[in-house]
């Protein structure tokens, strides 16, 4: 197989190449084996359509389509390695030619991972961490804040009661303010002793409920005061970085941003296009709009790579396999290949980031 390598802009590189007929050709009957194994068909179980039947109820186009995806499966690392290429995020791939009898040809477009000028992260993180205050190392917990939680606690627990459903005046009397608004709603708090906590949890009274309550706030306020830690390091290495981010990193972190964007509108029961339409833009609008936060990110992710190659930071096996189940148990149609993935890449970079807080 002969491959043509051409640099692009922006740490990007097109691979153009054909897989010579006679491979390619070979994956006609694994094509087919794969398309039966799924299709359904009247009259045969999944899985047990004769070959004959296949060829004659599968379009061919289909069949080529799957003979590219498998060729390409399993040429497309084997080019990586050969030609030495460090590349990163998913390849764009086009295919130029397709027809039986012929070679494949493809066109694969991938970033490059070029030479990262990190900062002295350690210098970084070792400042930040000796700037914090005794007053954000200490953890205080005022009586006032375990009062406003429990406060906050009883008015999520409060029946509410609509003003409207309330006793209508009597003929002649004017309607109250209240009354009038329909809508207004009225909070009766519930009382705050042994049996409303017991309700809430697994606490024994009103003392041991406080107790425990005052224990999660203080560790509440120290992941917050982790957070704005952490945050402060990542600002402080993005800015001393020298990184040239490959356009495709940048897509797929924007990309990322949008799915988000439109699950939390989805799960508010609204259709994005409507969202859209009251802000009155467009989604490459929003993207040009997220274009910063989406570099930020991207940078980001090159330099805890970075990071974790020099100083050899893996995520411990066990850690991933039990992130995996809970992902997938989560999300059910997830590909485990790539809740893998995410899971080793969130638990890296949690180890990096403790590495960085206890130099």
């Amino acid at each position: 197989m002969k491959v043509t390598i051409k640099k692009l802009p922006k740490s990007e590189i097109e691979i153009e190449g054909e897989i010579e007929t006679d491979k390619f050709e070979s994956y006609f009957k694994k094509a087919l084996k794969k398309i039966g194994e799924i299709l359904e068909l009247d009259g045969f179980r999944k899985g047990k359509i004769p070959e004959s039947v296949l060829l004659s109820k599968v379009p061919e186009i289909r069949i080529l389509e799957e003979m590219a995806e498998m060729a390409l499966g399993e040429h497309y690392p084997k080019i990586i390695e050969d030609e030495k290429i460090d590349a990163i995020g998913r390849p764009e791939i086009s295919i130029t030619k397709l027809a039986r009898k012929n070679p494949l040809g493809f066109k694969i477009k991938t970033a490059v991972l070029l030479e990262i000028k990190l900062p002295d992260y350690k210098k970084i993180a070792k400042k930040i961490i000796a700037d914090i205050t005794d007053a954000e190392k200490n953890h205080v917990v005022s009586d006032e804040d375990v009062e406003n939680t429990i406060m906050d606690i009883r008015k999520s627990r409060a029946p509410k009661k609509h003003m409207a459903d309330a006793t209508p005046p009597r003929e002649g009397e004017a309607p109250s303010p209240s009354e009038k608004a329909g809508d207004e709603v009225k909070e009766e708090l519930p009382e705050f002793n042994d049996a409303f906590v017991q309700a809430l949890g697994p606490f024994k009274d009103v003392t041991d409920f406080k107790a425990k309550l005052k224990e999660n706030i203080k560790l509440e306020k120290e992941n917050q005061n982790r957070e704005k830690t952490r945050l402060k390091i990542v600002e402080g290495m993005i800015d001393e970085s020298v990184v040239e981010l490959p356009e495709l990193l940048v897509g797929i972190e924007l990309d990322k941003i949008l799915y988000r964007m439109e699950s939390d509108i989805a799960q508010m029961g609204l259709k994005f296009e409507d969202y859209l339409k009251h802000l009155n833009k467009t989604k490459e609008d929003l993207r040009k709009e997220f274009r910063t936060d989406a570099e930020k990110k991207a940078k980001l992710a090159l330099i805890l790579n970075e990071i974790a190659k020099m100083e050899k930071i893996i995520p411990d096996p066990e850690q991933v396999a039990k992130e995996v189940v809970a992902i997938l148990e989560q999300y059910k149609e997830a590909d485990p290949e790539r809740a893998k993935m995410h899971a080793e890449n969130v638990l890296t970079n949690e180890k990096i980031f403790q590495f960085l807080e206890n130099l």
